[in-house]
């Protein structure tokens, strides 16, 4: 057998032998594979955070929509879902990720958010401007005037700022993506091939998250224990 021959046997059963201790192991998912490791990772202390980066001018992220709504609906106890509605540095895209931060600032963000999706891409919608968008939302109880201001202020602007430079902490680099507690990235590629996939290898590295949050609070417990 040549060189050649014996270097692709040893890869083969190197491969084989890595895939078997995952298997071994109880971890059927690789970071770096089908997940992401943050190197600026800020977990949250108190419970699992799942952030969704999406964009309502994505496409994609509409047809992802179903099943995140799902996935809400069925969400772990101790879990927090937020979004954040990237910009990327597009002016179009920038003006909705305004206006969400604003809705959400206002209290409507939950029952808006489905009806924009809708607005765009069942309605064929398209709004390009602050006063269309004050427009839009003013069906959720909210006055237009409010709506701008609110949009044009120092809060939303902050807020915007601190949003895109954690998109950029994270490594989102297209939508929708999605990171668990802050520290693992998942998004489709050829190892996630679908939703579907994508949401089963959040769940379970919020699966993850949870064991060490509960493993956490019960060592601070009985140190508090220790000390009373």
């Amino acid at each position: 057998m040549n060189k050649l021959g014996k270097l692709t046997l040893w890869m083969a059963a190197a491969i084989l032998l890595v895939a078997n201790t995952a298997q071994a192991q109880g971890e059927p998912y690789q970071e770096g594979v089908h997940y992401f490791e943050i190197d600026q990772a800020t977990p949250d202390r108190d419970h699992v955070e799942v952030v969704e980066a999406f964009s309502y001018l994505c496409n994609h992220c509409a047809t992802f929509e179903p099943y995140m709504q799902n996935w809400k609906a069925n969400m772990p106890e101790h879990v927090v879902l937020k979004r954040i509605s990237v910009g990327f540095g597009r002016r179009a895209w920038e003006l909705y990720s305004r206006a969400y931060i604003t809705a959400s600032l206002m209290g409507i963000e939950e029952e808006s958010h489905l009806a924009m999706m809708d607005a765009i891409w069942k309605e064929r919608r398209q709004m390009r401007s602050l006063d269309e968008m004050a427009e839009f939302y003013a069906q959720f109880g909210v006055e237009a005037d409010a709506f701008k201001a609110t949009a044009q202020s120092f809060n939303v602007d902050t807020q915007m700022r601190r949003e895109q430079k954690l998109i950029q902490v994270y490594g989102v680099s297209g939508t929708p993506s999605m990171v668990v507690n802050g520290r693992y990235r998942v998004s489709s590629n050829q190892a996630v091939p679908g939703f579907e996939a994508m949401l089963t290898v959040v769940d379970y590295l919020v699966g993850r998250e949870l064991a060490a949050l509960s493993d956490r609070q019960e060592m601070e417990s009985g140190a508090e224990q220790a000390a009373n």
